[in-house]
């Protein structure tokens, strides 16, 4: 019983993990996400087309959440033939419904601007079909009960508190008489999030624990903070006459940004201003979200007041791309949420190539930026920013509020692995292997020096390395 870990490997894109039990033609091969490299346009095209094993030898997949980084290549392993099971959580389907085909849709318009302005033909990584055959081969299951993946290998999802739908998975493989249980984190999120339920460890041990680690070297501010942070900033950017800008990802950053602009507005913290949620996947992705509320956290006070968490006077869902070029024509101070969440495609472009000069405006972060995207370079306060070929003098305030991150602390995660360990010491996995993903190498190795000095097995595996699951 072996993993071989394929991305997500000293970074934090591109999540692909690999399990095999057995040997020879007894073989099982199952995947743990398979999401798309995010970076530079030819750097990552060459590894998302890539695959980390030959299509016929996958005998199935498990999928921890909807966001592109963790799903985004499944569309292209169905093109290239894959026809087995993708599991996932109810919610975690209906996202991918609409996430995978956006995804294929924006391939497919650059193609297409590719070959028109630049004469260079590039074949889109997959279409709109392939997205749509992908979601298919879903097979959605709640969380907390046991379902067989394939021969040999089982597994169940916990609730990761991440997005909607987002799961912890704990995996078991099995050979004759010898169980192995490997747990993978996918992407752990924090408690008292709104909107979605905090985050619960699997109530069983392991003997290999896949863990990210986006955040391994440094605390957030409170969640609680977070939302009187984004009170001030709206406060005073109103204040100066101009736009609070905020990019985000469509799914999850966005409805946790209207569930608090709405409590706020309740609760008279901030201005009667308008909220232009300024993108289709956006609007899309809140009416799945309002489909699912038996994924929601009743315990806040919120969900159980409000009819409708997502729709009140302020805010305005903008669809058409017309709708969209007119808010850049409109005075007074308003709230633009726009895709993408670390500014490298998207709505979002366009308003910042409109705003970020003007002095009045803020430009708002509330999640982590990857390094080599326009995001990371707007959190750097970089002088000019590069839109569209462009250079544009960043004048706007920019402010970065990490108590918005989807994504657990340090010590969050550390108390997340804590509790799995105190299962396994009933089940006689006393000191389960960790291994670091999804974190870029200083977090890492902060991470792992707080984790090896509590008594924890660390390694940190590099994209190709392969290991043995071992009790």
């Amino acid at each position: 019983m072996h993993i071989e870990f394929s991305g997500a490997a000293r970074e934090v894109t591109g999540s692909c993990h690999l399990l095999r039990v057995g040997s020879g033609s007894t073989q099982r091969t199952v995947l743990l996400d398979c999401g798309l490299f995010q970076g530079r346009r030819s750097e990552s095209r060459a590894r998302n087309t890539t695959l980390p094993v030959p299509v016929a030898e996958i005998d199935a997949i498990i999928l921890s959440h909807a966001h592109i980084d963790h799903a985004g290549r499944l569309p292209y392993l169905v093109a290239q033939g894959y026809q087995g099971s993708i599991w996932a959580t109810p919610a975690t389907r209906d996202l991918c419904a609409i996430m995978l085909a956006d995804s294929a849709h924006i391939q497919e318009k650059d193609a297409e601007y590719l070959a028109k302005h630049r004469n260079e033909f590039i074949e889109p990584l997959y279409r709109v079909e392939d997205a749509t055959r992908t979601v298919e081969n879903m097979i959605g299951m709640p969380y907390k009960k046991w379902f067989e993946v394939t021969d040999g290998v089982r597994a169940m999802f916990t609730e990761a508190g991440h997005i909607l739908g987002s799961a912890s998975v704990v995996v078991e493989l099995r050979e004759g008489d010898e169980v192995r249980r490997v747990v993978f984190s996918g992407d752990i999120g924090r408690s008292g999030l709104p909107i979605i339920r905090d985050p619960e460890p699997p109530q069983v041990g392991a003997d290999v624990i896949i863990c990210e680690s986006t955040y391994g070297n440094r605390d957030h501010e409170s969640v609680d903070g977070a939302r009187a942070q984004l009170a001030r900033v709206v406060r005073d950017t109103a204040a100066r006459g101009g736009r609070v800008l905020i990019p985000a990802f469509a799914v999850g950053r966005t409805q946790e940004l209207v569930y608090d602009l709405h409590a706020l507005r309740r609760g008279g913290q901030i201005p009667d201003i308008p909220i232009f949620i300024d993108s289709p996947l956006a609007t899309d992705a809140t009416a799945v979200f309002a489909m699912h509320p038996e994924a929601y956290d009743h315990n806040e006070e919120l969900v159980r007041r409000a009819p409708n968490l997502f729709d009140f006077p302020m805010v305005k869902f903008t669809r058409d791309v017309s709708e969209s070029k007119r808010l850049n024509t409109m005075h007074g101070p308003m709230i633009v949420i726009a895709a993408s969440g670390m500014v490298e495609s998207g709505r979002i472009l366009h308003h910042l190539r409109y705003g970020a000069s003007d002095p009045r405006n803020t430009i708002l972060v509330v999640g982590f930026m990857a390094e080599h995207t326009l995001g990371r370079r707007i959190v750097e306060r970089r002088p000019v920013l590069r839109i569209f070929g462009e250079e544009v003098p960043l004048a706007a305030t920019v402010e970065v509020l990490l108590g918005y991150s989807a994504h657990a602390d340090r010590g969050e995660l550390h108390r997340w692995l804590q509790s799995v360990r105190a299962h396994g010491r009933e089940e006689g996995r006393a000191r389960p292997t960790v291994y670091l993903v999804h974190g870029e190498a200083e977090a890492q190795d902060a991470f792992a020096v707080r984790l090896r000095a509590d008594d924890f097995h660390v390694e940190i595996p590099s994209s190709g390395t392969t290991v043995a699951i071992a009790r």
